[in-house]
């Protein structure tokens, strides 16, 4: 039986359920523990499940699909073009669609709007192709019936300008990192504005990636609030992401933990400004994820912040202005 939660009716009509499971396992692949992840979601209720090309794993996740017994009708399956597909958006698409085994795609996502080589080399973003020719391509697929919306993840105001301007297609989702630390409130509403969702990834922080760390997990009035309802800090985090009016996709391998994520408690309006004030708090107003490290210039994935379009600075620090 799917579990009591909320949906989000997209700009396609169509409609997205609040929480998701995501399918990310902190390096390509999962395998089997991703194919048991996702038929244990399935069973505790969930019905919209996230992965990517990128995963590497997505044989993995149709084939839990088509094990639970859950109908294919019921789950809304997300994937997501690679970055080194941007210039055979059809071929990439049609080859995850094998690997998930599935007739339709529910949301097709834009991962990064990065392009790279075949061999995984960054290509300059003014270079093609460019984020507005992958665009163009990703509507194109709208015509075959065999994606039901499109979308974009890690894109900001000033690259969502751009697409709206030069696209023809209004993307359905924003899939970003978005928890209280990275509320992306300028983002959000802009979004809103547009008819854009936003579904918001690692929306717990991805705890392990800051050595065991929680960072906003364990802050003094996110435990109280959990504490107030009998509820876990990450059951607070996940109602907050969703009352805010965003879909979450958090992962978890636990079996427990899963059940628990789907659990929505009700926060007060006192408790919700409470926790959209969380990312005020010194050292707290910034993104969580290792990518900000891994090139010592600062770029994320061959693109400066300012080509991004993040008001950042290095290490995922949000700037004051």
């Amino acid at each position: 039986m799917a579990a009591d939660i909320p949906d989000f009716t997209l700009n396609t009509g169509y409609k997205m359920p609040s929480i998701g499971i995501g399918c990310w396992m902190g390096t390509p692949g999962g395998g089997e523990v991703v194919e048991k992840m996702c038929k244990d979601a399935l069973a505790a209720g969930y019905r919209h499940i996230d992965t990517a090309f990128g995963y590497a794993n997505e044989e993995f996740v149709g084939k839990a699909i088509r094990e639970s017994g859950v109908p294919r009708e019921e789950i809304f399956l997300t994937t997501k073009l690679p970055n080194h597909h941007h210039h055979k958006v059809q071929a990439s698409f049609e080859e995850s669609r094998a690997k998930l085994g599935v007739d339709y795609v529910d949301l097709y996502l834009m991962h990064w709007p990065q392009a790279f080589t075949e061999d995984n080399k960054p290509i300059p973003h003014d270079q093609s192709p460019t984020f507005v020719e992958t665009w163009k391509a990703i509507e194109g697929l709208l015509d075959t019936g065999k994606v039901r919306s499109i979308g974009v993840s890690n894109f900001s105001i000033k690259l969502l300008e751009v697409l709206l301007r030069e696209g023809s297609v209004v993307p359905a989702t924003n899939q970003v990192e978005c928890h209280p630390c990275l509320p992306s409130c300028d983002l959000k509403a802009w979004c809103a504005a547009k008819g854009i969702l936003i579904t918001a990834y690692s929306p717990l922080g991805r705890p392990k990636e800051y050595d065991g760390k929680p960072v906003f997990l364990d802050d003094p009035d996110v435990v109280s609030i959990a504490q107030s309802h009998n509820a876990t800090p990450g059951q607070v985090a996940l109602s907050w992401g969703v009352q805010r009016g965003t879909s979450v996709i958090p992962k978890s391998e636990n079996p427990e933990r899963i059940k628990q994520n789907i659990a929505l408690i009700k926060l007060s309006k006192v408790e919700m400004d409470t926790l959209d004030a969380i990312h005020k708090k010194p050292g707290m107003h910034r993104s969580l994820l290792r990518y900000h490290e891994y090139n010592p210039d600062g770029t994320i994935f061959g693109w400066t912040y300012e080509e991004l379009g993040w008001n950042m600075s290095k290490g995922g620090i949000v700037r004051v202005d």
